[in-house]
């Protein structure tokens, strides 16, 4: 079995791979101030963007959506085709301050409705018929980073977006969990006895640096986190507190470049209406409270918050009073400095649909993905994407 692929099937296979020197911790730069921030945040499910992004003035909308359909009293007008759905009144005063842009019709050629598919597309970055075993985020760690704390997932296990060639990102909930499970004895057990002769062989050898790399990027973690506590009330649900320790990491002055966070929930077939009000209410307030929490320490201004789904819904509700698998859905771009803040581009072309009667995609989320590598970032995307994708201008 290849390492690689070794790691990929044990449990630490949310650790990285590669350490210079592994007969020791490594220690870690002093904690950063002002470096740029990116924060992924996943919508998992497939989120019905036509009633997230709601066209109010568009009949075709209210026709194919009798009991689905958000009434124009009831949207936040954002403009005078647009609205966001009810329950996102925080979402509505990011949006008023400039906060926000709104990318519509985001998707890919051919697209996939499988969840399973489709999410693997949108963490890999890969065409709809390639299979790929590593993430995009992976692989920038993989090209840009020295240690696995510079890429965070907030959670007990590892998408296959942080999963790269050569090394993992971390996964943790939080990070006084993950050093107190260092800390325990077989942990450290495991690394005293951990002959030369294990070490010579491919895969233990491997496992050891991992080991020891998590031991010291927790205790990293652990100490710079714990000199910062929120300011800021969150919601008490899965996407609140998790971006309340996403808050407090980067206000810690902690030197990862990269955040990832999810919630579920968003797979819509029946009663839609109280399940999504519930979840993007959920998300919206979390969001409002997240860019007060980062403004509160300065960081605001060097974060960028993407926030995407793996596809949208079908345009007509079906018989259970829920939305089925669709294709192209729209995006939210979060940040204090942004060159196009609004609506990005076009609504949704409710007319023109493809042989499915879904929505076609105008922009692919690859270009998303090159604008924040390259722009942001300040990395090549071409090596991490394998391709050369349009840049678009919203930083």
């Amino acid at each position: 079995m290849k390492r690689r692929d070794f790691l990929k099937t044990t449990g630490v296979a949310s650790m990285t791979m590669l350490l210079p020197n592994f007969l020791k911790a490594l220690e870690f730069s002093p904690s950063l101030k002002g470096h740029k921030k990116l924060v992924i945040i996943q919508l998992s499910g497939g989120n019905d963007g036509l009633n997230t992004v709601i066209p109010y003035e568009n009949d075709l909308y209210y026709k194919n959506r009798p009991t689905l359909g958000i009434g124009k009293n009831e949207v936040l007008k954002i403009t005078d085709e647009l609205g966001l759905h009810p329950s996102m009144k925080g979402m509505e005063k990011l949006f008023e301050k400039g906060y926000v842009s709104i990318l519509n019709n985001i998707g890919y050629p051919n697209p996939n409705r499988s969840h399973f598919r489709a999410m693997d597309i949108w963490h890999t970055a890969s065409d709809s018929d390639k299979y790929l075993d590593s993430g995009w985020l992976g692989r920038y760690l993989d090209s840009n980073c020295q240690s696995s704390h510079e890429v965070l997932e907030i959670d007990t296990t590892l998408s296959l977006a942080l999963k790269g060639d050569a090394k993992n990102a971390l996964a943790l909930k939080n990070p006084n969990s993950l050093y107190q499970l260092t800390k325990e004895h077989y942990f450290d057990s495991l690394l005293r006895n951990t002959s030369d002769e294990m070490l010579s062989e491919d895969n233990l050898g491997y496992l050891y640096k991992t080991l020891v790399e998590t031991k010291s990027s927790a205790k990293y973690i652990f100490n710079t986190s714990k000199t910062y506590e929120s300011k800021t009330e969150f919601p008490k649900t899965d996407i609140g507190q998790k971006l309340e320790t996403t808050a407090e990491l980067i206000n810690s002055g902690l030197d990862t470049s990269v955040y990832y966070v999810s919630t579920t929930g968003f797979d819509t077939h029946a009663f839609q209406q109280k399940q999504q009000e519930k979840l993007l209410g959920n998300y919206s307030d979390a969001m409002l409270s997240f860019v007060e929490e980062l403004k509160k320490g300065n960081n605001f201004k060097d974060t960028l918050i993407v926030t995407f789904s793996e596809f949208g819904r079908r345009l007509a509700e079906n018989g259970s009073r829920g939305t089925d698998h669709g294709t192209a859905g729209p995006m939210f771009v979060i940040s204090e400095n942004l060159s196009k803040n609004g609506i990005f581009n076009e609504a949704p072309d409710l007319v023109n649909l493809d042989g499915n009667k879904d929505i076609k995609y105008h922009l692919d989320f690859r270009q998303v993905y090159a604008t924040v590598l390259d722009k942001w970032l300040k990395v090549d995307s071409s090596k991490i994407l394998n391709n050369n994708f349009q840049h678009l201008d919203f930083i």
